[in-house]
């Protein structure tokens, strides 16, 4: 009997782990991505905080190391032994189900589910453009800390679903309880319920409730992250395939391609195409997910022709899914700003480049707090978005929106003669 046999029936789930992931030679970080967790996941079952691992992560974490028989049956049976020790008394709510892989966002995930369980944070609005990913965000941070951290999880469609009354208050901060619970309010764009939140914050003190909007509502308390787009590919690397595959934009543009044609490799021809695709769309998740289910009949070089002559005309392909109107979202975030934020905007569009908040109170000719506070606002709506810089915090419009500016400049000098 080797060592592990002779550890199995009194080794916990969490030590077995390790030392069934340390004999076939993988890295939690490998194990991970083999079974579909994050490497905190396996970081915190083996170091025991995880008492009560689900009997799907069980068995995706058998499937990844490969267990078969009485090594298997003994895996489980820990697990079992360990999730008996400490059993809760009430099922835990999941989170509903993703439709697809999130690509693209792993440092926004880890951040994410780091300010509600690593550092307390009780009320958080993900804010930005339509077709940003901001469901899809919360969507996988809601599944880390269901797997992980043992979080229940209620979801509230606010799209559907209408404003609780008292008695379903009520009811909903009683399944909550004590419990560590995630709220989710997802498409809050009318706003939010303060007394909602204050009675439930009162009631259930392990309550976290995280908000998704395109426009951030001021709440005593919370945080906003503003969601930008996914990263876009410089010029510089159009000729290097593999340097230009581990962009976010284009992982993600390529996940949907290799699942529509399967087999599909980024030959060194077509990475031009792909890459100018991705800065046309700014790297927005719903626009690159829109021009892929053109790819059955498109090449990359015929779709960034087709949307060099207009990329809000380009109409969902047949039987699509998601939501297609990248030009809607744009015009709908414009007709929320004030006169004052849309002259600022349009201001901006109109210079190339990226700048500087001092380079827009300049520009401007505003008093600088004013004008920091439009650029703010523009910030948060998505219709802008920060770059790398090493002097300080840069910013740039995204292309879509100069594009939709200049469009409406053009329409408004034609309509005054």
């Amino acid at each position: 009997m080797d060592g592990v046999h002779a550890l199995q029936s009194t080794a916990g789930f969490g030590e077995l782990l390790r030392i069934r992931r340390e004999r076939v030679g993988l890295t939690q970080q490998v194990l991970a991505d083999h079974a579909t967790l994050s490497v905190r996941a396996i970081r915190d079952m083996e170091s025991g905080r995880v008492q009560r691992p689900r009997q799907e992560t069980v068995r995706l974490l058998a499937d990844a190391l490969r267990l078969e028989g009485r090594s298997r049956s003994a895996f489980e049976a820990a697990a079992r032994r360990q999730a008996l020790a400490e059993e809760p008394r009430d099922e835990l709510t999941a989170p509903p189900v993703a439709r697809g892989a999130i690509v693209g966002r792993e440092l926004e995930v880890e951040v994410l589910a780091d300010a509600l369980a690593v550092h307390g944070d009780r009320l958080v609005t993900v804010a930005g453009l339509g077709g940003a990913g901001k469901t899809r965000l919360v969507l996988e941070v809601a599944r880390r800390l269901h797997l992980a951290s043992r979080w229940s999880v209620r979801w509230i469609d606010c799209g559907r679903r209408p404003a609780a009354g008292a008695e379903r208050r009520t009811e909903l901060a009683r399944a909550i309880g004590e419990r560590p619970t995630l709220l989710v309010l997802d498409g809050a764009e009318a706003g939010v319920d303060t007394a909602l939140l204050d009675d439930l914050f009162q009631r259930c003190p392990g309550l976290r409730v995280l908000i998704t909007a395109r426009v951030p509502q001021p709440l005593p308390g919370g945080q906003v992250i503003p969601l930008a787009p996914l990263p876009t590919p410089g010029p510089e690397l159009d000729h290097d395939p593999v340097a230009l595959a581990e962009v976010g934009a284009v992982r993600l543009l390529l996940s949907h391609l290799r699942r529509l044609r399967p087999g599909y490799r980024l030959e060194p021809e077509e990475a031009p195409a792909v890459a100018a695709l991705c800065r046309q769309l700014d790297g927005l998740p719903g626009a690159l997910e829109l021009v892929a289910g053109w790819s059955t009949v498109l090449s990359p070089g015929q779709l960034v022709a087709r949307l060099a002559n207009g990329p809000f005309h380009l109409a969902p392909p047949a039987g699509y899914g998601g939501r297609a109107d990248v030009g809607g979202a744009l015009g709908a975030a414009l007709d929320r700003l004030t006169l004052g934020q849309r002259a600022l905007l349009e201001r901006l569009a109109a210079e190339p480049g990226d700048w500087s908040g001092e380079d827009a109170v300049a520009l401007s000719g505003r008093p600088p707090q004013e004008c920091l506070a439009a650029v703010h606002a523009l910030l948060a709506s998505g219709l802008i978005r920060s770059v790398p810089a090493r002097d300080g915090v840069r910013f740039t419009v995204l292309n879509l929106c100069r594009r939709l500016c200049a469009a409406g400049a053009h329409q408004e000098l034609a309509t005054a003669s």
